[in-house]
This record gives structure tokens, C-alpha cells and sequence, in this order.
């Protein structure tokens, strides 16, 4: 089913659509006809080859989360065979503002033209290359338990530039099993296993007790980036990158949500209920004459 009817695909052509006009232009693209888009082409291809790569410590971490996003949007967009996309348009498909999209994407450089839209192609892979995804990453999971199984089984990481490489248990029922195509390898072999597979993310799916063991052992291993589900505050060096899944946490935020959306308003803001509803009369000189 098409989740994208409006959007411009392969065979249609790319005449704009007058909505989501863009506040930056693409470098290398021609801003214009004869010799000043000749011109301004060559410029661009200059700038390209004199440019560095957009800075990932420059990029706040709300806006990498939302980049993420994006991504999945424009590879959806990708497989449906649209070419061009406008701000609004990709903005209303990630839930976000236009306004928030275009800030967003300004830290990646210039990405689009005026009038027209993002080249879906071109902006996939200019976030893919600022989140590190165009050299992929060989990814071993540890824990192969109820959700290390579904996490090994899952088939949306491949398509996102991540390789699961190598699983591993302490279990001896779990070792040697097949799961998600990968022979489930004993722990002990975990720090060696990482340095022969050139592995760059480790997962932590393990129980609480064995996770800070687990974590160590990456480490070890030269591992910079590990993806932990337990939820306890795993110790690691400073040059490790480390990110919490913590799934009841989440579910008591979602409680907290409801419970307020659920909650009168005059229960959630006081000041607002106890404040008068009538307005104040006022004289002809402009001074105010209180109820």
C-alpha cells in the first residue's frame, strides 16, 4: 500500500509541486541555466572536495535521534520509488515540524533546492554518512535468552547497515543452537571473537548480574559502542559510547503520561483554576477597578 501518495517517483517526472520550499540549496546541484549553472557546478564541486564531513560532536544528540528517524522515512520513501520529497511532506511522515526538519538537516550542510524538495537518494545518504552507516558495523549480541532471540531474528538491522556477526551465551543448552542463521558461541570465547570478527557494537542482553562481567569483556575487546538492556548503570571508560535500553522505564514514562493527560486541568495547573474568570472593569482614565 502506498503510504506516500502525493510524493514524486521514478517515471512520473520531478516538476516541484509549489509546497515545502527549502531554505538551503544542494551545493552540486545547478542553481540555474547557461553559463552561471555551469558555473555555479564547477564552484560546488570545488567546495565538495575542499568540504569536511559534517561534524557528529557539533550535532545535539535530540537531533541525531531525529535524523534516525528521517532515515527510516526517506528508505521507505526509497522502496516506493519517490525521487523527490519536500520539507513538508517528510516532516508530516516523521512527525516532526518542517520548521524542526529544516534545522535539523542544516547541520548536515546544504541538502535541497528551493521551491522543489530533498533528492531522496542524495539526503539518505548524506545522513547515513553523519551517523557513521556508510562503513556499516559488524554488531555481536550476548544474551540469547527470550529477547536476544528476537533481537538475533530481527531482519530490519541489515537494511540499516548493521551486521549481526556472532552470538554468545553462557548457557550450555544455548550453546551451539541455531538462532537468526548464527550458531550460538560460549561466552568465554567472547573477548577473542570480537577482535577476529572486527566487531564495532556490542549488545548486552543478558541478566542484570552477568551484564557488568559482559561489559568488561567488550571492552576488552576494543569495543567503543555498546547498546546495554539491562538497567542497571554499567561502568565503562570514557572512550566507550554506551546507550541504556531500560523497556520498564519506558512503560512507567508512558504511565506518568497518561496519568496526566488523564488528570483535570485544574488539577494539573492550580494557579490557572483559582485565577478569576471575570475582566476587570475599567475607568475612563484607564486605571482598573478590581470585582
Amino acid at each position: 500500500m502506498n503510504k506516500f501518495p502525493d510524493l514524486r517517483r521514478e517515471g512520473r517526472g520531478t516538476r516541484p509541486t509549489g509546497r515545502g520550499a527549502i531554505d538551503v540549496t544542494e551545493q552540486h546541484q545547478t542553481q540555474g541555466a547557461g553559463t552561471r549553472g555551469v558555473a555555479g557546478a564547477a564552484q560546488s564541486t570545488a567546495q565538495r572536495r575542499n568540504a569536511s564531513p559534517a561534524s557528529q560532536r557539533d550535532i545535539p544528540q535530540a537531533t541525531v535521534t531525529r535524523l534516525a528517524t528521517y532515515l527510516r522515512v526517506l528508505g521507505v520513501l526509497a522502496d516506493e520509488g519517490v525521487l523527490i520529497v519536500s520539507s513538508e511532506e517528510l516532516a508530516t511522515a516523521s512527525g516532526v515540524g518542517s520548521a524542526k526538519l529544516r534545522k535539523d538537516l542544516s547541520h548536515l550542510g546544504p541538502n535541497g533546492v528551493r521551491g522543489v524538495g530533498y533528492d531522496v537518494t542524495r539526503l539518505r545518504a548524506r545522513i547515513e554518512s553523519a551517523l557513521g552507516l556508510d562503513r556499516g558495523h559488524r554488531v555481536v549480541l550476548v544474551g540469547v535468552g527470550n529477547l536476544g532471540r528476537a533481537l538475533a531474528g530481527y531482519g530490519g538491522f541489515g537494511r540499516r547497515g548493521f551486521s549481526m556477526v556472532a552470538l554468545f551465551d553462557a548457557d550450555p543448552a544455548r550453546i551451539g543452537t541455531t538462532v537468526g542463521g548464527l550458531t550460538v558461541r560460549d561466552v568465554t570465547e567472547l573477548t577473542d571473537a570480537c577482535r577476529d570478527l572486527e566487531a564495532t557494537i556490542g549488545v548486552i542482553a543478558t541478566t542484570d548480574s552477568a551484564a557488568q562481567d559482559v561489559c568488561d569483556q567488550l571492552v576488552d575487546a576494543g569495543l567503543r559502542c555498546i547498546l546495554s538492556f539491562s538497567p542497571l548503570a554499567l561502568e565503562i571508560p570514557d572512550h566507550v559510547e554506551m546507550r541504556r535500553v531500560d523497556l520498564a522505564m519506558e512503560m512507567q514514562v508512558l504511565s506518568f503520561n497518561m496519568a496526566r493527560n488523564n488528570t483535570p486541568d485544574e488539577q494539573r495547573n492550580p494557579q490557572a483554576a483559582a485565577a478569576p474568570t471575570a475582566v476587570a472593569a475599567a475607568t475612563g482614565n484607564g486605571s482598573v477597578i478590581r470585582p
